[in-house]
């Protein structure tokens, strides 16, 4: 699960951040950088396919490692595909070539969640999912501090000189490409999993339909007018900090700090820190309880926007940038921790895969929408004012969870609660 956890992660930076660095030092404007984070709906979607991955067999993959690890293998190559593409195109040449490799990156990166996800859930009993994972999330976070910290490093390295040398960005990322045999390889040697699924009514349309509905339908029957709060929750919690997140790097790059130092500073230590506040935040779980945590997530999240306000107010400085992204990591950290809690405590086991999709693509879908207006957002205000207006759209999640605490939305400790 640790090399598993590895290969999901390692698209999302290629596909988003590190793109937007790379992107902006291309000379490409922000409000073009802010519509390309709209890729990153991909992920919002994944409940579109998601019963597709649970129950429509590959030909060939799924008679020989099974419904999951074919899936997971095809996604995987699909992703590492992808990244060669990306690697020998040029947005200074052909944007609109890369933001479509960067979308189908993103998409077979979805899918390959959607696959982990089951896989991670069916392949063991409840007592050994925390080890499962903590196993995951470790994997996930070297992989984003690889494929961030690693990508800039290797461009600057290969490139050599200042400014834009498209040598060491086609050097990082088919060296990402390659980074993806640890989640191919590991495929082949992971046991394989019974698939298990709910049976399916007689009155259904089709057993795809209900594959779709019922996911639904469950959630509801479950929680009736709690859904609505929690659902509202799940929609505004990452609002702030992915809004933020798509314009971080082009201000890196606009302030005059260098890839080098963005590498250390913002992606490796910054990881670091992120893994920090992840098992805080799950040691708070335990002591403080799921809701307290959760609005202390929701409060640091936003709160700690203010301080890249306070960046953008000084010249380049190494220390204040530390001192920003080590608050930024850990409040990110807690708020994860939290939040994947809440996500996986109100999932049903009996509908795994598409459920958690479900969930999690309603976590992305303003986000993300919303991130795509970032770039136009700082052309217009610069990015002061920006990112003190990031730090506001995190108001609705804190509202949100105080409601959640008075009316104890918390779910059902039911058998199929969760």
């Amino acid at each position: 699960m640790l090399l598993l956890g590895f290969a999901a992660g390692l698209p999302l930076p290629l596909a988003l951040g590190t793109l937007s660095f790379w992107l902006r030092e291309a000379g490409v404007d922000l409000s073009a950088i802010g519509y390309a984070s709209w890729v990153g709906l991909a992920y919002g979607f994944k409940w579109c396919w998601s019963p597709l991955v649970d129950r429509l067999p590959l030909p060939g993959l799924t008679t020989t490692l099974g419904q999951r690890r074919g899936w997971l293998l095809l996604a995987q190559l699909a992703v590492a595909s992808g990244l060669v593409g990306l690697a020998l195109a040029d947005p200074r040449q052909a944007l609109g070539g890369v933001i479509a490799l960067a979308l189908f990156v993103a998409f077979a990166s979805a899918t390959q969640d959607i696959a982990l996800d089951a896989y991670r859930i069916e392949s063991a009993d409840a007592t050994r999912q925390g080890a499962l994972a903590a196993a995951y999330q470790t994997g996930y976070r070297l992989a984003t501090m690889w494929s961030g910290a690693g990508t800039l490093w290797i461009a600057a390295r290969v490139g050599g000189g200042e400014g834009y040398q498209p040598a060491g960005w086609r050097a990082a990322y088919l060296a990402m490409a390659a980074s993806m045999a640890a989640g191919i390889v590991t495929v082949f040697f992971s046991p394989s999993v019974a698939v298990t699924r709910p049976p399916v009514t007689e009155r259904a349309l089709s057993p795809l339909l209900a594959a779709l509905i019922e996911p639904f339908a469950d959630f509801l029957r479950r929680y009736r007018w709690r859904a609505a709060l929690m659902l509202a929750l799940i929609a505004t919690y990452r609002l702030s900090d992915t809004v933020m997140a798509v314009m971080v790097n082009p201000f890196y790059v606009d302030a005059g700090y260098k890839k080098e130092q963005i590498a250390v500073v913002s992606n490796a230590y910054g990881i670091a820190l992120t893994l920090a506040g992840t098992f805080l935040g799950g040691a708070l779980v335990a002591r403080r309880g799921l809701l307290p945590t959760l609005l202390l997530g929701a409060l640091l999240s936003a709160g700690t926007n203010l301080l890249f306000a306070l960046l953008s107010l000084i010249a380049p400085q190494i220390t204040a940038l530390a001192l920003a992204v080590s608050a930024e990591y850990l409040a990110t950290g807690i708020a994860s921790a939290a939040f994947v809690a809440y996500l996986s405590s109100l999932t049903n086991r009996g509908y795994s895969a598409t459920q958690y999709a479900l969930l999690s693509s309603v976590m992305l879908l303003l986000p993300k929408w919303a991130a795509g207006f970032s770039g136009i957002a700082v052309a217009a205000v610069g990015y002061t004012k920006f990112f003190i207006g990031t730090a506001l759209l995190g108001l609705p999640a804190i509202w949100l969870a105080l409601l959640a605490i008075r009316h104890e939305a918390i779910p059902d400790q039911s058998p199929t609660g969760g």
